[in-house]
């Protein structure tokens, strides 16, 4: 008998999946369709329902728009073969190139984790293949037989590491975007940025927090005690993260400062890191503050307020006051208040969060 599940994306499951699957063992598909063609016409069920698990991996062509849609299997190849070292990207329309079809991968996959086939292809890759015990728990707990077993091993899928390389360079040609678009003196460019959409909802649905790093740190220094490797590997989280990209620098020198042998379980390591990030907040505020010859205690209002609401704003007079004494006609004047709001955005980026005084 035909079996229709249907997503809701408006309930939480629980801390870790944001949507449940409702599941009808009846044979309700044509109903729904006559049901949905009642109130819409003949082309909304093409658009309202999701396409088979088989057309999201291999492709289809849209029914409503006669547009091809290329499938997972085909982006990721693509992806592999153009982009093997998304590090080396470094002409603009290699840049652009790679956003497109990143934002494709995102877009796919995105769909793609409502079906549990997906979930079952993404859980083998953690899978020992060499480990005849392991692949027959998995089969069992799957309930998939060795032919299924088989087509899953032949799909090709980026390890994790690739994935968060690929999310960090994508994190970064958007930053580089956003930086070239705002300078006034940026050279005109002769590539058109119009068609490319940067995928941030799907890239936030993702995201990781800090208290997920923060407990990584602890169980990976467990397993290794080189500083280096974990930096690494720290590293690479962080900068394929859109939220915590900006506390990369803490983190490692919370790392690097810390003996974090001595600390004997997660919820501790999470209290070591809030401590010594409040302590560099206030340290750093002050040097803020005395390197740019600040009014001290409007510069701390301003920059408490930033930290609390955690973005800075250049509007109303509060930014104004923060400033050294010089007359707006200065010509030096928008140079200065435009730099000193740069560095503070850039404190409040990377300690919004922490708590603490400064």
């Amino acid at each position: 008998m035909p079996e229709i599940i249907y997503s809701r994306t408006n309930r939480i499951f629980d801390a870790t999946k944001t949507f449940g699957n409702i599941v009808t063992f009846r044979d309700l598909e044509q109903a729904t369709i006559d049901a949905i063609t009642l109130f819409g016409d003949q082309n909304t069920a093409n658009v309202v329902l999701e396409k088979s698990y088989k057309e999201y991996m291999e492709g289809f062509t849209d029914s409503a728009t006669g547009e091809a849609r290329r499938g997972f299997i085909e982006v990721v190849t693509q992806l592999q073969q153009r982009f093997p070292d998304p590090s080396a990207i470094e002409k603009e329309a290699d840049k652009k190139e790679f956003a497109k079809l990143f934002g494709e991968y995102l877009r796919v996959e995105n769909v793609l984790q409502n079906y549990d086939e997906f979930a079952s292809l993404k859980a083998l890759q953690t899978v020992d293949m060499s480990d005849q015990e392991a692949l027959e728990a998995f089969k069992a707990a799957h309930y998939l037989n060795d032919e299924e077993l088989a087509a899953l091993q032949a799909i090709q899928v980026p390890a994790e590491r690739i994935i968060q390389d690929y999310r960090s360079t994508y994190n970064d040609i958007r930053d580089w975007l956003r930086r070239e678009k705002s300078a006034e003196e940026r050279e005109a460019s002769s590539l058109d940025w119009d068609d490319v959409v940067f995928e941030v909802d799907l890239l936030k649905s993702q995201e990781i927090n800090l208290d997920y790093i923060l407990e990584l740190i602890f169980e990976r220094n467990k397993k290794s005690k080189s500083k280096a490797e974990l930096i690494d590997e720290v590293r690479r989280l962080i900068r394929a993260s859109l939220g915590n990209r900006a506390k990369e620098s803490l983190i490692v020198d919370f790392i690097n400062q810390t003996n974090l042998d001595e600390i004997t379980d997660k919820a501790s390591i999470i209290d070591a890191f809030f401590t010594f990030a409040r302590a560099e907040q206030e340290r750093e505020a002050k040097a803020l503050i005395r390197s740019e010859g600040l009014n001290e205690e409007p510069a701390r209002r301003y920059i408490t307020a930033s930290l609390k609401r955690e973005y800075a704003s250049e509007n109303g007079t509060e930014l104004n006051a923060v400033l050294p004494k010089m007359s707006p006609l200065n010509p030096q004047y928008r140079t200065k208040k435009q730099s000193v709001f740069q560095k503070i955005a850039a404190f409040v980026e990377k300690f919004k969060g922490v708590g603490g005084q400064i």
